[in-house]
């Protein structure tokens, strides 16, 4: 049986490869856990010995199968307990994260296959970001930061990657939610800031950091 400290470190390891597909860093590491670089070594050497991660000290690490196994698996729960408690208890998608980090721990595929079905079998939870299905299979693909998408082409806002309640308060205060639809009018050519449209026709300015951070997807419907 894995802990809870554990199942975290697997689940950052996960995501920090999502990033970067080379071996990650323990400093990497580190900041993600938000704990200092001693501590991400010693249980390295423990998710080692489980067989969960390779590691060489120095070289880096990276997921075995059984890690990324098991990072799937805590994943899934996470994202559907976020779905489920903005969708039927009313949260708000910034309130949800830290609440769903408890309830991922629970150990009961029963329950998260039942969870699953509740829900309709989504695709993506309150954020955007894919729900692996009950063989660990994403049903939909990441879409595509928004500073990577082309001027004047029809988007629809499809996630986030900074799920930081500051930045999803953003988003919310310029009404930015998941399925507006909007076009990028012009990129600012010195700080790569951006004035982009929305479906009401609103004008918003978005740093090149907050344009980092928002997922779309094109959109090819009517507004």
């Amino acid at each position: 049986m894995n802990t809870f400290t554990e199942e975290n470190y697997i689940k950052a390891i996960y995501q920090l490869s999502e990033r970067n597909a080379a071996s990650i860093s323990t400093n990497a590491l580190a900041e993600q856990m938000n704990t200092r670089a001693a501590s991400v070594t010693d249980m390295l050497k423990k998710l080692a010995l489980k067989k969960l991660i390779n590691y060489q000290p120095y070289q880096g690490f990276n997921l075995t199968s059984k890690g990324r196994k098991l990072a799937l698996h805590v994943l899934r729960k996470h994202r559907l307990w976020e779905l489920f408690l903005v969708d039927t208890l009313n949260f708000s998608w910034d309130e949800v994260h830290d609440i769903a980090e408890q309830l991922e721990h629970i150990n009961s595929p029963k329950l998260v296959d039942r969870l699953d079905a509740f829900l309709d079998f989504p695709e993506a939870d309150p954020h955007g970001d894919p729900i692996p299905d009950e063989n660990l299979v994403f049903r939909t693909k990441r879409a595509q930061r928004l500073c990577d998408m082309k001027i004047l082409q029809p988007l629809r806002i499809s996630g986030v990657m900074d799920h930081s309640p500051l930045f999803l308060k953003f988003m919310a205060q310029h009404q930015l939610q998941l399925g507006e639809v909007i076009l990028i009018e012009d990129v600012n050519g010195y700080d790569a800031s951006m004035r982009i449209k929305t479906s009401s026709d609103r004008i918003v300015f978005i740093s090149a950091t907050a344009a980092q951070n928002i997922l779309t997807r094109p959109h090819h419907g009517s507004k």
